[in-house]
């Protein structure tokens, strides 16, 4: 067998998911030929509908698949949050016109496995991206020159550098950084209705949220608006384990005592739920060690509530393939310039997380200040205050050297 040498060698990208594809196009479009470790036994998507910020659409173009994004998703009209006990109406965000011309990109509501489809067909479109399915890497070796991954097997594959976009319980973060992760006690039951079993007083186009004692309510459409997607969140009374099960209506049932008939519609819905008891991870600042770095939700896995859990690991790999085309893919300095321009931003998001859902769950005295924030704020203002989420770009996605 000949021994590559190292400009030849592919980049190693383990985990098929968003971030994995996301990695994997980023880097054929700056020259470098990829294979992608998928432990499942195909490349495929779980889960239900996502949200998608301008930003992440900004993303998809800059790794060439913005057409096949924008013909899966849904443009809504409007972001809205109701109080689910009163149904007071907290705040209302236009999403149209003026939205898009200040941003750039729409807002939109997508099924996951979409998002994930439009990544995988334009990797395999460029022919330089090889998928290994059945393979779970559980170990890393690496020299000054490159990177050597280990499968479950004991397989070994020698690639330029290692991505591990590996997801929230990622094998390559556990080997260099093995912090815990924080269990919230938040549990997420998701599940999609469609349209003909769907109430017709909610069937609005927004992303729709009605915010509970301990618990909240999102609805919007999905896939035309043929189907809805139905996620409800509560805090749980057992001690929880990171994961996901099939989750059960009688429990589900049993945490919204209180809240208004028309959010509860919602709750009644499903014939199956999928369940997801949540976790997040303290943000590090060292993402980088020597030819292997992380992305995605292997560098910063957050609770969903500022929605933006899929555009971040988007961001992540166009981040990366711009640092790389700056520096001449230098690895060295790549991932060093990489590491600058998203530690911060991704730790904002986790941490805004945190405190989102701590505002949607707000109960008594807490609850009326929340309900009083956004009085009479102008959709301007909202939009002012989202620039920092909303404005990036592969333009400005580099941190100033």
């Amino acid at each position: 067998m000949t021994q590559h040498t190292p400009a030849a060698l592919p980049v190693l990208v383990s985990g098929g998911g968003i971030g994995g594809l996301a990695a994997a196009l980023a880097l054929v479009r700056q020259g470098f030929e990829v294979t992608v470790f998928e432990q499942a036994p195909e490349i495929g998507e779980i889960g239900a509908g996502i949200q998608l910020g301008p930003n992440a659409f900004h993303a998809f173009d800059a790794l060439g698949v913005g057409d096949k994004a924008r013909g899966r998703a849904v443009y809504t009209d409007y972001m809205v949050m109701h109080d689910a006990l009163d149904e007071y109406q907290v705040g209302k965000i236009p999403t149209g016109e003026a939205f898009i011309q200040r941003f750039g990109n729409p807002y939109a509501v997508v099924h996951r496995a979409d998002v994930h489809l439009s990544l995988l067909e334009g990797a395999q479109e460029t022919g330089k991206v090889q998928f290994l399915t059945n393979t779970r890497i559980a170990r890393v070796e690496q020299d000054d020159n490159s990177v050597n991954v280990f499968d479950q097997n004991g397989k070994s594959y020698q690639g330029v550098a290692l991505i591990g976009a590996d997801g929230g319980k990622s094998v390559v973060r556990q080997q260099y950084v093995n912090d815990p992760p924080r269990v919230t006690g938040h549990v997420v039951y998701r599940a999609v209705v469609d349209k003909k079993d769907f109430p017709e007083n909610l069937q609005w186009n927004a992303a729709s949220i009605w915010v509970g004692p301990n618990c909240h309510l999102v609805h919007y459409p999905l896939r035309g608006g043929e189907q809805y997607n139905v996620v409800v969140t509560f805090h749980s009374r057992e001690k929880e384990e990171w994961g996901v099960t099939d989750g059960s209506k009688e429990e589900v049932q049993s945490y919204f005592q209180g809240i208004c008939p028309k959010a509860r519609q919602l709750i009644d819905l499903p014939k199956t739920w999928k369940r997801w008891a949540t976790a997040d991870r303290e943000p590090i600042d060292t993402w980088v060690h020597g030819r292997a770095t992380i992305l995605g939700d292997a560098a910063h896995p957050t609770t969903q509530y500022m929605a933006q859990g899929a555009c971040m690991a988007l961001e992540d790999a166009v981040t990366l393939g711009e640092a790389l085309r700056v520096h001449q893919n230098d690895w060295t300095k790549a991932l060093a310039l990489y590491q600058k321009s998203r530690v911060a931003r991704t730790a904002r998001i986790v941490l805004s997380g945190r405190e989102m859902g701590r505002l949607y769950h707000a109960k008594g005295v807490e609850r009326l200040v929340r309900n009083d924030l956004w009085k009479g704020r102008t959709p301007e203002r909202f939009y002012d205050a989202m620039e920092w989420l909303y404005g990036w770009n592969v333009g400005n996605c580099l941190a100033a050297e």
